[in-house]
């Protein structure tokens, strides 16, 4: 039986990420599919932020090879020292398998890329000390509509690695943030 995509959207609106998550609706985009679903996430303090896009098109599109499609991007500060690990890439794409892994995602057509970026400042900005980010751009095609929540729980957890935040050990719950 086939789930309708306002049963998907439904279940990804009650995600609760952890307390230094904060997960917001935004507008999606209008035209790459009928329907579409875009959430931003921002880890308190600037470690990391991103962007998840639910794309559907009950009738499929060329490149998708299914009915949906997710493009995510991934963006946080690391040390310098990370930066300047040359496995730094390899490891982020692996965070996101891992995470799919994790989350028990079936898919197909993975693909994206995973940029390391390291700024210095010159002139009258020299004061400003280096700084270095790590982006995963990624897509890819959930085999089916049911449990794409749990795709969106993997790019949360990407964000929560990418981010540098300890895991929750299982068993524990989080106290939620104070009004």
């Amino acid at each position: 039986m086939e789930i309708g995509f306002d049963q998907i959207t439904a279940q990804i609106r009650a995600i609760k990420p952890r307390t230094e998550i904060l997960l917001e609706e935004v507008p999606a985009p209008q035209k790459l599919a009928p329907y579409s679903l875009a959430l931003t996430a921002d880890v308190l303090e600037d470690a990391a932020t991103g962007r998840f896009v639910l794309l559907h098109d009950p009738d499929g599109q060329e490149g998708w090879s299914g009915k949906f499609r997710c493009v995510t991007f991934v963006r946080a500060a690391i040390d310098n020292e990370m930066a300047a690990d040359p496995m730094l890439c390899n490891i982020g794409w692996a965070w996101l398998m891992e995470s799919l892994k994790a989350n028990e995602c079936e898919f197909t057509a993975p693909s994206g890329t995973v940029t390391k970026v390291a700024s210095a400042s010159f002139g009258t900005l020299k004061n400003l000390d280096e700084d270095s980010e790590l982006e995963v751009r990624a897509s890819w095609t959930p085999t089916s509509g049911a449990n794409i929540a749990d795709h969106v729980r993997a790019w949360v957890e990407l964000l929560e690695m990418s981010a540098g935040l300890a895991p929750i050990p299982d068993g524990v719950t989080q106290l939620s943030r104070s009004r």
